[in-house]
Formats: C-alpha cells, structure tokens, sequence
C-alpha cells in the first residue's frame, strides 16, 4: 500500500493531509510536526491569544480526534534528523520511515539577532510558535518596558499588542520607515500615525547596536548612541525558509525549495508547499508567507500527488489586526511607481492602490472590506481601474468589476 509522509505540521502540512483523504486516497499518511500540539493557526499568535482573547484549543486547525477517524498517523514532537532520497526514507533518530511520495511543509523559521549582540539574554524573543508565545505571555504587564525590533507586520502587531496591555513600547527600525520593504510610505504613514496615537515611540532609521544584560536583557544601545532601559525585547525582524531537511536530500534551493508549477520539487518523489517553497508565478519566481497560500498550495499538491497535474496560480492576499484597524491586502505590490489614496465611507477607513504605469497590482486597505474585495477581484481577474474613479471618494466602485 502507497505511504505518504508529510513533514511539517503547520497550516500547510494539515490542509495537505486533510485533501488527500478528501480526494479519495485510501493509502497510509503519517504527518509529522516538531511540536507537541496538533496543527494550529499562528496569525492569532501575535494578537488574540497573546492579548489573552483566545484560548489554546481554538487555535487548533481542527480536533486532535480529527486525524485519527481519517486514518491520518500524526506524529507530534518529532524531530526529522534527515531525508535519504535515495532509499526513499525518512530518518527519525535510529529510525527510518520509509515513503513512496513525501511532501515538505516545514514553513519558515524566524530570524534571531546574533549572540554577540545580546541575542541569547533572557527575555529576548521571538514570535513564531505558541511556545515562543507562551514563554513571553506574563511579560506583557501594565508599565514595563518592551523594546520591539523591526517594524514590519509582526513588530507593528506585538506593539500594538503591548500598547493596550499599558506597557511603554520603543520601536525600532533600521530602514528610514516602517513597512519599508513591504507596503508604500502611504501606509507607513497610516500605521505610524495609529501607533504614535496609542503612544508607541517608534524610531525609524535607526539600528540596534546591541542588547546588555549579564544574562537577561537590561537594555539596548542604539545606532545613534542612545541607550534605552528596557524589560524585556521582541524581535521581529523577519523569518526565512525552513529549508535544513530538503537541503540534506540534495533538492534544490531558490529562496526557499524550488519547485515547478505543479509543487513537484528537483526529486520526482518530493514535493513541497506553503512558506518554504518558491513556485513560479507571472513569469518569476515567488515565495509568500500567508496562510492563503499555504492552503491554496497544499491542496494543489495533494491533488498532484493523487497523479492530477494542476498548475497553481497563485492569489496572493494577506492581513494584518492592529488596536481597532484590520488592514486587507490584496495582490503583489513588486514593480510598482505610483499610487492612489481613496478616503472610506467611516472615519479611519482608507485604502492605497498600487499601480505600474495604469496597470492595477495591489490594493493595501485599512477598514475598508468594500475597496479590499472589489480591489482583490480586480487584481485576479487582471483588470485595472480608472485612477479617478478610485481617488473619487463618492464614486462608486462596483461598476468597475463590469
């Protein structure tokens, strides 16, 4: 009987598994995750859960009872020492799984700062898994001092976390803006303008030196010699391709594990999805981080490993909770060189329109659901949109889906 393994059990791996029973494979399936909880949603992570809104057992994807009445192996706390291609084997320890077809959906792994700057102290964290989550939960108390580095999307939410817990919160970023290398200064400016409202001083263009402390963080020294005390420090300075095992089977790596439109990777008998992987996409090469596509991908591969061959197309999509604002973003912004604000219907609600030339790419929209999901199925269905229909406040939107 054919045996499926999957490695990886994040939102990726559990979609994967899940479509392989509900599209008729009737072989076994072992699903494998490092941690010791079943599959669960991390974008909660850095918002309801840490602000104490959400409990454990909603995070999880789907019960534990789940994969034992779709006949699913879920080996939890498990640690993956390799992949031998050759034999087709999974090496566990002294152990080895061997596999007719496996999938790869180990995601992504934060980046840490270096020792030498203080990385190791106590009380410097990251946020990534709900250990990392939990082993931080009792520092966010009403007026200690957190230090947050990086000011992309999980910095700017761990902020905004910490500032309705009451603490004081520094942010730093060593780009001269906030969101620099992900969304236009206009919303730079939007998220700026909220946080600084809920008192968040937030440093742009600057770095950190490095972080003091004997063995727990006491405070940070800046680029431009300030020295900060802080209480404990989130670093939020990006995450990368967890791509150690497939590098062990040889495969191929392209900012993350290069595979083919169907997800199928360099071995016939490996494929891979969700954040780890590269793909192709409107003639280059792309890697998302979002739980869209780490669904939408996966269950194209389980499709393909049940011997269909369907091409993924992506729709890139993502979100972000920060206080009382839900930003929406729809589409790609890479390439673009101008852009359209259009005021919402209620107060706070805006939405930026990234475009090349008079070509629509992305839509970034803060309380707005309306310009989000007209903006999304502009994007995907490759239609454009009059740049003074969009910057008309009064004008109405719908029509241009026509």
């Amino acid at each position: 009987m054919s045996h499926i393994v999957v490695i990886g059990a994040g939102q990726a791996g559990a979609s994967l598994v899940a479509k392989l029973r509900n599209t008729g494979f009737d072989g076994d399936i072992t699903l494998i995750g490092a941690e010791p909880q079943p599959p669960y949603q991390r974008p909660p992570l850095s918002k309801a859960y840490l602000l104490g809104e959400m409990e454990e057992e909603r995070l999880y994807l789907r019960p534990a009872q789940f994969y034992a009445d779709n006949d699913i192996t879920l080996r939890l706390n498990t640690h993956v020492d390799a992949i031998d291609a050759k034999t087709r084997e999974v090496v566990i320890g002294d152990e080895r799984l061997s596999y007719d077809q496996l999938a790869l959906t180990t995601g992504s792994v934060p980046r840490r700062l270096p020792a030498a700057i203080g990385g190791a102290l106590d009380g410097v964290h990251v946020v990534r898994s709900l250990a990392d989550v939990d082993g931080m939960a009792a520092e966010f108390a009403t007026g200690r001092r957190v230090l947050i580095i990086g000011g992309g999307y999980i910095g700017l939410e761990a902020a905004a976390v910490a500032a309705k817990k009451g603490l004081q919160v520094t942010l730093v970023e060593m780009a001269n803006r906030i969101l620099q290398r992900v969304a236009a200064p206009e919303t730079s400016d939007y998220f700026r303008a909220l946080h600084r409202a809920h008192g968040v001083d937030i440093r742009e263009g600057i770095g950190l030196e490095r972080l003091i402390g004997d063995t727990r963080i006491t405070g940070a020294v800046l680029s431009d010699g300030t020295t900060l005390e802080v209480d404990f420090a989130v670093v939020g300075v990006g995450i990368a391709p967890d791509t150690a095992l497939a590098e062990t089977a040889g495969l191929e790596i392209d900012n993350g594990i290069k595979t083919d439109a169907h997800g199928r990777t360099s071995d016939p008998a490996i494929w891979a999805a969700g954040d780890c992987t590269s793909f192709p996409y409107r003639g280059v090469r792309i890697r998302l981080e979002s739980v869209p596509n780490a669904i939408d991908q996966a269950e194209i591969v389980a499709r393909n490993m049940m011997g269909e061959k369907v091409e993924y197309i992506a729709k890139p999509w993502f979100w972000s909770d920060q206080y009382d604002v839900k930003l929406q973003i729809a589409g790609l912004n890479a390439g673009y060189d101008n852009v359209v604000a259009r005021t919402g219907e209620h107060e706070g609600s805006m939405s930026f329109w990234y475009y090349q030339g008079d070509t629509l790419l992305a839509v970034d929209a803060m309380n707005d659901p309306r310009a989000y999901m007209i903006g999304k199925r502009l994007v995907e269905a490759g239609k454009t949109a009059d740049k003074a229909i969009i910057a008309d406040p009064s004008a109405d939107l719908k029509p241009l889906l026509k």
